[in-house]
């Protein structure tokens, strides 16, 4: 379904206008996770992402597009020793996430000149988990332990220079990381992600 209306929404803005570019990029991720339980602590860490996206239209524009994203979040764990002991054991680990990232943004070019364009975007996104791992095993958790997928409000700034473009942006988690199961219905924690990639403009740009 999520698929379906990605591809219906590129089709018909392909159809209702002339103008298209295509863009493929890479680039780095920043993700953590939001709301935190009590004794735990999230940190992003740098990942990397790959994909490419397109822009039909002028000044308003419908920015389709698709990226492959490894995010880590290192996550801290402080709890009490066991057998009446006094003081706390920390636990460690890097969270690393796979994800495709489906998403469509509506854009507007904020300077439009032939040599340097300015441009905001803003729209939904839908990220799919391919797979869960904790590098040194030490926080248990596994694919099992989250949802599927989760929906996301984006947000981006674009800049093109010739040949090239660069844009960063934030994408703000709308759904629950954690499956509602009775380990981690507590737990409502939700993605935030910045991401910056550098990628090439391929098609016709009428100035």
């Amino acid at each position: 379904m999520k698929t379906t209306l990605f591809t219906l929404t590129l089709l018909s803005a392909t159809a209702a206008s002339a103008q298209f570019q295509f863009n493929p990029q890479v680039g780095l991720t920043f993700q953590s996770l939001t709301q935190a339980p009590d004794g735990f602590n999230y940190k992003a860490q740098v990942g990397w992402q790959l994909g490419a996206d397109a822009r039909i239209g002028d000044k308003l524009f419908v920015q389709p597009g698709a990226f492959l994203g490894r995010s880590v979040t290192a996550v801290t764990y402080s709890m009490n020793t066991q057998n009446g002991a006094a003081g706390q054991v920390t636990v460690e680990d890097d969270l690393v996430r796979t994800n495709l990232k489906l998403r469509t943004l509506l854009g507007y070019r904020v300077v439009d000149t032939y040599q340097f364009d300015m441009r905001v975007m803003l729209g939904p996104s839908y990220d799919v988990l391919m797979s869960v791992d904790d590098r040194d095993g030490n926080l248990g958790w596994n694919k099992g332990d989250f949802n599927s997928g989760s929906w996301n409000l984006d947000a981006g700034v674009g800049f093109d220079m010739g040949l090239f473009t660069l844009s960063p942006t934030a994408s703000i988690g709308l759904s629950r990381v954690f499956k509602d199961d009775p380990t981690l219905s507590e737990i409502d924690s939700k993605y935030m992600s910045y991401g910056l990639t550098i990628g090439v403009n391929i098609g016709n740009d009428d100035e």
